[in-house]
């Protein structure tokens, strides 16, 4: 027999839904898997389970669009159960994760894997984007209709550059003939091949091999071309320069369907952050100069970049341990997400309703799903925080099983203390030293 429904209320929070404009103290009340109503209960409702939020925020479920979940292929970094309960304990309960899985998400079988993974073990709604191209070899495009239906709401070739244009351009046709919107890692393979570290002073005296401004700009000249001549709708994944920001507003003041996200880290680091060859701060895109970093805010602020992600890239600790030619990049980012996003509040770039629209319904229109929003009869994704509570990433803090992040032993301020998952906890916060995880049923 089916379990029967839940009825739960979250009290006397500020509840802030950016999609549908709210931002109150007020009640919200939930039955099943969806939301029933936000305010006054109706009157025949009675709620099971009572969550007091006074003092903190209720928002909706955070929803992250690129998150490297490992499994299939790399299980001794992490797993699909692993990272999705660092998920939940960072507030987010929608992950897309790109598909250079091992084999790569070029066909159904491997997509309907993840999600069943997904479905048995994980912690969070785990989409996975489909490949481009076959392989991700960016040479033969990929049966996306099939993928689509395989569960696969984007289409991405991850972080390997289509070389032939003309294999691009088919790929953007055949997504924008199923209203697919296609992921892309703006990056020129050529100019980019090779590099490690932004191309400057910094990468010559550090003797590293460059990875310069153009790599980036000219793919993304390249795949706006390609867009505006299909018609396709496309998503830059992970901004880097200043010049790409510029290019991209002018593309969308021409009517252009592109939308652009941010790594978080991208926000706060630059490239004197790899003073000391700190392998921790190799990332692709490299971090950049402070000028490009100003001018990524400045595009958030704007509305032109529309979301921010976490760029979830968990390892096992040897991976940051060879001379930094040889480490691998990458940040583990989903539980520092939310901090750093609210750090921008307290910073001045954007205010707390524009920074959580960037981390939930802005997410969930790139991926065209009606998720990051607290309204009447939607999934009961929830997130509640506590906007200033003040915690330290460590060992003995973060859930995932990659602990290879800059921010180590940097105070973070805001912290998770509930997640629900259409309407089910998923996580609680028990105390400073305690939290409790569980699973979600059918999600």
């Amino acid at each position: 027999m089916p379990k029967r429904s839940k009825t739960l209320t979250i009290r006397g929070g500020r509840v802030i839904d950016p999609a549908n404009d709210v931002d109150a103290m007020t009640d919200l009340h939930i039955a099943g898997p969806r939301i029933l109503a936000l305010g006054d209960a109706p009157a025949d409702f009675s709620a099971e389970r009572v969550i007091d939020a006074e003092g903190l925020i209720v928002c909706p479920g955070l929803v992250d669009l690129c998150a490297r979940l490992r499994q299939p292929g790399q299980e001794q970094k992490a797993t699909i159960a692993s990272e999705t309960r660092a998920a939940a304990a960072a507030g987010i309960t929608t992950l897309c994760c790109p598909p250079d899985t091992l084999p790569p998400v070029d066909t159904p079988a491997v997509a309907q894997l993840i999600r069943r993974i997904a479905d048995e073990r994980g912690f969070a709604r785990v989409l996975p984007a489909g490949g481009l191209t076959q392989g991700l070899e960016g040479i033969q495009i990929s049966e996306m209709a099939a993928l689509q239906r395989a569960g696969c709401p984007v289409m991405s070739n991850a972080d390997r550059p289509i070389r032939n244009t003309r294999v691009q351009r088919r790929a953007l046709e055949y997504a924008s003939t199923y209203g697919l919107t296609a992921f892309l890692h703006p990056a020129d393979a050529y100019l980019s091949e090779g590099g490690l570290v932004h191309e400057g002073l910094l990468s010559t005296r550090l003797g590293l091999p460059g990875i310069p401004e153009a790599a980036e700009t000219v793919a993304v000249a390249r795949d706006l071309a390609l867009a505006e001549q299909t018609g396709a709708r496309i998503h830059f994944r992970g901004l880097s320069t200043a010049r790409a920001t510029e290019m991209l507003a002018e593309a969308r003041a021409r009517g252009i369907r592109v939308t652009a996200d941010v790594s978080a880290h991208q926000l706060f680091m630059t490239e004197h952050d790899l003073t000391g060859f700190n392998a921790q701060a190799h990332v692709i895109p490299p971090l950049r100069t402070l000028a490009d970093r100003d001018a990524l805010r400045a595009a958030l602020a704007a509305g032109e970049i529309a979301a921010i992600c976490s760029d979830h890239q968990p390892h096992e600790p040897d991976a940051k341990l060879d001379p930094f030619p040889q480490t691998e990049s990458g940040i583990s980012g989903l539980e520092t997400l939310l901090p750093l996003a609210l750090r921008l509040v307290r910073e001045g770039v954007l205010e707390l309703a524009a920074v959580l629209a960037c981390l939930t319904c802005n997410s969930a229109r790139i991926l065209g799903l009606p998720l990051g929003r607290l309204q009447t009869s939607t999934s009961a994704d929830v997130c509640i925080f506590d906007p200033e509570a003040r915690w330290v990433p460590g060992p003995n803090t973060l859930l995932s099983r990659g602990h290879n992040t800059p921010f180590l032993g940097v105070e973070m301020t805001g912290r998770v203390e509930w997640t629900l998952l259409a309407g089910r906890i998923t996580f609680q916060r028990v105390d400073d030293s305690s939290v409790s995880i569980s699973r979600p049923q059918a999600i």
